[in-house]
């Protein structure tokens, strides 16, 4: 692999229609599209096609009912899904969001190698400790664990993923015919791991994937959060206001990795940023104001307490959010961003909701493709970010005018990426393959 200088890390975040609510209402796709694979292929093959690093499909291993009114239901499993995708691209990262709460490290290990070795090398694993406590009882594992249990748990889950992912040493697989053996097993090392929540004996029936290990990411700014992220993680999707706080987070998060002995350059800060394109900025305020207006008014105010970890039916709507509540700390991260706006303007909840039609506590950018550009690139300057993670309030167009109109723009300020570095997921972002 040769040294070329730094340009963005661009992953694009697929869900149903569009990351708007509704989405799916006014989007040129047909509403059941989501549930096609083929769908998800041609986003990933534009998504190629930009030289971006990597598409990432969200996942909750549950159904929120209030929700499945309102959004698609389209929650294929992701693994599977990109699965499908991995033949019908080259080069185009593909990464999955998998539960530490829900999931055994064992079977979440051989799948996600699998995927490696299906996408020669580029697979890529989104940790996360699943926030809703609806979930437990899909599992008979009630009651839902609390948020600090549950990232102890991640902690370990995660140390016995990483030790079968690296229990082929990468000259394992002899498979000399000369010598009529197939594997070394004196280069194989079973887990062996007996903790608090896990016992893991043996090794993964296949040899070390392609890349040593996919590529893993963490979605997240608690300071849990950035614990796991620190430790284990490639890349962080955060959600960022401003490049003061961003920049900051990224600093602390840089910090805390090097104190656990890692590069600070080995993990990648990619704030969410959900857009919205058009050829002037006020067709761009037209298209969204006719996804407000498409939304549910309901919808949005239980969607939001949902968010804060809150549960809508101890929320009256048309009221303040009550000070027991606004003095505790936040259940989730996108709590903070929701409480911090509830106590800058008092108003019923149902008021606060309306003015979150993005992810809470992050950009939110109505435009022309020019200005989405220079908002890129005045973070990247600003030491603020390593790339972002875009997040179309409208699929599929959306996702065609980014690579049409904001990548060549990208490409000519020489910050993005012309063609990909060889041919895995970390070379793509510049990280080396983890040694044995």
């Amino acid at each position: 692999m040769t040294e070329e200088a730094p340009h963005l890390s661009l992953n694009l975040y697929l869900r149903n229609s569009g990351y708007h609510e509704a989405g799916w209402k006014i989007s040129s796709a047909d509403p059941a599209a989501p549930l096609d694979p083929r769908y998800y292929v041609d986003l990933a093959r534009t998504a190629e096609r930009g030289v971006l690093d990597s598409v990432f499909l969200p996942d909750s291993p549950g159904l929120v009912m209030f929700r499945a009114a309102h959004l698609p239901s389209t929650g294929l499993d992701p693994v599977q899904l990109l699965s499908a995708i991995a033949p019908a691209t080259t080069h185009i990262g593909l990464v999955a969001t998998v539960s530490t709460a829900y999931t055994q490290p064992w079977e979440t290990a051989r799948r996600l190698a699998t995927l490696d070795f299906l996408s020669h090398g580029r697979a890529g694993w989104n940790m996360v400790t699943t926030a809703e406590p609806e979930v437990a009882a899909n599992f008979g594992s009630l009651p839902h664990p609390p948020h600090a249990r549950r990232y102890e748990r991640a902690h370990e889950y995660v140390d016995v993923v990483l030790k079968l992912f690296d229990g082929w040493s990468d000259t394992a697989a002899v498979m000399s015919r000369t010598a009529g053996i197939w594997a070394d097993t004196t280069q194989v090392t079973p887990p062996r791991h007996h903790g608090q929540y896990f016992d893991v004996e043996g090794p993964l029936p296949l040899p070390r994937s392609p890349q040593g290990r996919p590529y893993l990411t963490q979605a997240g700014a608690s300071p849990a959060g950035m614990e796991l992220a620190a430790r284990y993680a490639d890349a962080v999707f955060t959600p960022q206001r401003d490049i003061p706080s961003a920049a900051a987070f990224r600093s602390r998060l840089r910090e805390m990795a090097t104190r656990r002995g890692r590069a600070a350059d080995h993990i990648k800060v990619l704030p969410g940023l959900p857009f919205l394109l058009a050829s002037t900025d006020a067709e761009a305020k037209a298209l969204h104001a006719e996804l407000e207006n498409a939304s549910s008014d309901e919808f949005r105010w239980r969607n939001t307490a949902h968010l804060a970890g809150l549960d809508h039916t101890t929320v009256d709507p048309d009221a303040p959010l009550p000070d027991h509540i606004l003095g505790a700390p936040p259940l989730t991260s996108f709590g903070a961003s929701i409480y911090q706006l509830a106590r800058q303007a008092p108003a019923p909840f149902r008021e606060v909701a309306r003015r979150l039609s993005a992810l809470p506590g992050a950009l939110d950018f109505i435009g022309t493709p020019e200005g989405l550009a220079d908002l890129i690139t005045d973070w990247w300057q600003a030491g603020a970010s390593d790339g972002f993670t875009l997040m179309p309030n409208l699929l599929p167009d959306q996702v065609d005018i980014f690579v049409d109109h904001v990548v060549p723009i990208l490409q000519g300020r020489g910050i993005g990426r012309r063609e990909y570095r060889g041919t895995t997921l970390r070379e793509h972002t510049g990280l080396p393959r983890p040694t044995h």
